[in-house]
């Protein structure tokens, strides 16, 4: 009896961790597809811009798997409460299910840190295009990218010289995020941007990709840590309800 009771609260512990982390997972999820608005106003004005475009619906998939964590830790409780081997197996099974999913979700979010290089490389000329013929003559467009470089601190896609000619460069000026902070907007020139060498916002990009693709494994691995121990411990009182009976 004393065993029994202490498998129960372990399993309302690693049930308690999948619910939490699956909701942390579902507010980032929503934050996601609340937030992605800037990120596809920027590849609304680039040509050929669908397969990246498509990176923004991982908010979707957030939402998915976050909401079945919530709904599996809540069932895992329930399963331990009344004792119920169909509960408890069927609990089993959808965990061992996601845990799967999970561990091949992990080996795509690798594979994908080198594939979201390629994938901003072949954007490179239709951006730069974008940016010589919009900026400072589109207001969204121009809004979009100037918030983007100073949340960044970067400049043009790979340097400043992505605005020379631009209708914003007809007075010789670039944008203030393309000098140092010490210079004045209204004395960013060609001379400089040249010397200020700011990094251009594909590096950038590129680098948040990969630091969110760590954060994101990390938390992938403690959620399967968990699962791991929530299906032990299902497996345990599985075990123990059909001797009882």
């Amino acid at each position: 009896m004393c065993c029994s009771g202490f498998l129960k609260i372990m399993m309302f512990i690693f049930n308690g961790g999948i619910f939490l982390a699956g909701a942390v997972i579902l507010g980032v999820g929503i934050w996601v597809q609340v937030d992605r608005s800037s990120f596809l106003d920027i590849l609304d004005e680039v040509e050929d811009s669908s397969s990246l475009s498509q990176l923004a619906n991982v908010s979707y998939l957030l939402i998915a798997v976050g909401a079945v964590l919530v709904l599996i830790g809540f069932l895992g409780c329930c399963g331990a409460i009344r004792e119920s081997k169909c509960m408890l197996l069927t609990f089993f099974s959808i965990v061992l299910i996601i845990f799967l999913i999970e561990v091949a979700g992990a080996i795509v979010l690798f594979v994908f840190k080198d594939v979201a290089g390629e994938l901003l490389q072949e954007l490179e000329k239709n951006v730069q295009k974008s940016i010589k013929n919009n900026y400072g003559n589109e207001n969204q467009l121009t809004s979009v990218w100037s918030n983007t470089m100073k949340e960044l601190k970067c400049c043009g896609y790979r340097n400043y010289t992505d605005f020379t000619n631009s209708p914003f460069n007809s007075n010789g000026l670039y944008p203030a995020p393309c000098c140092n902070s010490t210079i004045s907007a209204e004395k960013c020139n060609e001379n400089e941007a040249q010397h200020s060498n700011i990094d251009g916002c594909f590096d950038k990009l590129l680098q948040l990709i990969e630091d969110n693709a760590l954060v994101i494994a990390g938390v992938a691995m403690g959620i399967a840590a968990l699962e791991i121990a929530a299906m032990v411990v299902s497996m345990v009182l599985y075990c123990k309800a059909g001797k009882d009976r």
